[in-house]
């Protein structure tokens, strides 16, 4: 499964709950951004697609290394994206946090102190944005709602899923 939506989103405290509540590791995705990524992000610079074409390649290998399953966290933006996540783990499953500008502007600005993430970089966060609304194996859920509402909505339809 991916947690997935833009920053601020909720993606980490949303996956770590969700992992614990089913016993499933949890890989951050953030964890595995180059030296280089890291770097770019800092100083405000948006990731290109070319930028993200190994941490994509690492991700792949974290999801390919946990066939029993895994919670991933990772922002999965683009459909391109979640397309080379489905080759490397059939049948894997997308929970989308909407979340608007506005409050995601208000979530990385809270928490700048504590995060790679600048809140220069939320624009071009929605900018690159498909939204997966519609696509199969697809979730949508309100980011601003509870955190354990959350991981019971997730939880509730991760069971369904399986028993269909």
């Amino acid at each position: 499964m991916v947690i997935m939506g833009v920053a601020g989103c909720g993606k980490s405290s949303l996956g770590a709950l969700v992992a614990q509540t089913i016993a499933w590791p949890l890989v951050e995705g953030d964890d595995h951004h180059s030296h280089a990524n890291l770097q770019k992000m800092q100083s405000g610079v948006p990731l290109t697609d070319a930028d993200r074409e190994g941490w994509l390649t690492t991700l792949c290998a974290q999801l390919r290394a946990h066939p029993h399953g895994v919670v991933l966290t990772c922002s999965a933006l683009k459909r391109a994206y979640r397309e080379r996540l489905r080759q490397a783990a059939p049948g894997i499953r997308f929970v989308f946090m909407d979340i608007t500008r506005a409050q995601a502007q208000v979530r990385v600005a809270a928490r700048s102190h504590a995060h790679i993430f600048p809140t220069t970089l939320v624009d071009s966060q929605f900018a690159t944005l498909e939204s997966p609304t519609g696509e199969a194996g697809v979730l949508r859920v309100d980011a601003m709602a509870p955190l354990t509402q959350l991981q019971a909505e997730v939880t509730t339809w991760l069971a369904y899923k399986e028993t269909t």
